[in-house]
């Protein structure tokens, strides 16, 4: 496959096109260092989740969960307080011994936008306006999804036997160890606007974030995954600071390649983020980052107080780098 010759934005005169792929925290992470970064960000967001909130109302109402989304508009909201504040309400969640315990704020007001347009990226983009958002963010699918796993070592008495496991919550947290992971539907439809953001990116960042049930589905999108492969857009992937119990026990930095080039073997990767602190040996990780065809860039990107999480002042730092924006 040929190397990506979209440009990062600079020689065109404007901030670079950032595609950011993935859900939940890890995504939070990426838009909140991505926004630092440029004023043109699109966040493409997983529709699997099954728990919480967002699966009762996706159990009751049919409706896409909306959780992940709400987590990537609240971490694109306004600078000013009118959009802190505004954030701080969709995060909210309600406790009580009643029905609304658990549901976040958010959750609900963007499903009230959904059934009163009928339209769940407009939806989104006036929950984006009422925040005054830094980006836009879409569904990676206009239909709810399900993951299904295969999973080895249910039973330790068989660890190499598979097990399929369907659902988000029961993939995430399964006592095995996950080998690969397909959606239900088989072929679901790809949200038109996301493709379109994918293929006008100069950009396109995968992860950090829960690798199989939050990176990898976008992969498994057949018009998302064409429109991945063949954009003219330079492919960033962002690797976990630590593997993730059950999704990625016993994941090495390059494992995550590994597994990302099993489920879509002829994506190209242009870089490969990683932080220096969790890289012990560079050699292997430096092996699989060739044979995507990419470079590794190596920084330090974890906070200092011990959890495995970004610093977001530090992931900008790297990114700004990367996206070749410094000075802007």
């Amino acid at each position: 496959m040929s190397k990506s010759t979209a440009s990062d934005g600079d020689d065109l005169g404007r901030p670079p096109r950032v595609v950011a792929l993935g859900g939940g925290h890890g995504l939070h992470a990426s838009l909140s260092a991505l926004r630092r970064v440029t004023t043109d960000v699109t966040a493409i967001v997983t529709v699997a989740d099954d728990g919480g909130s967002s699966g009762r109302l996706r159990e009751e109402l049919g409706v896409l969960p909306p959780g992940d989304l709400r987590m990537a508009l609240a971490a694109l909201c306004g600078d000013d307080e009118w959009g802190h504040t505004w954030s701080q309400v969709l995060q909210h969640r309600f406790r009580s011994e009643g029905d609304l315990h658990g549901h976040a704020v958010g959750n609900l007001l963007i499903v009230a936008l959904w059934e009163l347009l009928g339209d769940s990226v407009a939806g989104l983009d006036w929950v984006g306006q009422l925040l005054g958002a830094h980006g836009r963010v879409l569904p990676m699918s206009s239909v709810p999804l399900e993951i299904s796993a295969e999973v080895s070592g249910i039973d330790p008495a068989r660890p190499e036997e598979l097990t399929t496991v369907r659902g988000q919550v029961a993939c995430a947290s399964t006592s095995g160890r996950v080998r690969s992971v397909s959606l239900l539907p088989g072929d679901p439809p790809a949200s038109p606007q996301a493709v379109k953001a994918v293929r006008e990116a100069d950009w396109v960042v995968f992860g950090p974030g829960s690798w199989f049930t939050s990176v990898l589905p976008h992969l498994l999108v057949p018009e998302l995954a064409h429109a991945l492969v063949t954009t003219r857009a330079k492919r960033l992937v962002a690797l976990n600071l630590s593997p993730q119990r059950g999704e990625t026990d016993g994941f090495r930095p390059e494992t995550y390649l590994e597994v990302l080039r099993e489920h879509a073997p002829k994506l190209g990767v242009d870089v490969v983020l990683a932080d220096s602190g969790t890289v012990e040996d560079v050699t292997p990780l430096m092996s699989v980052v060739g044979e995507l065809g990419g470079r590794l860039e190596l920084a330090e990107l974890s906070r200092d107080d011990g959890t495995p999480r970004h610093d977001s002042d530090r992931l900008a730092t790297a990114l700004e780098r990367i996206l070749g924006t410094e000075g802007r």
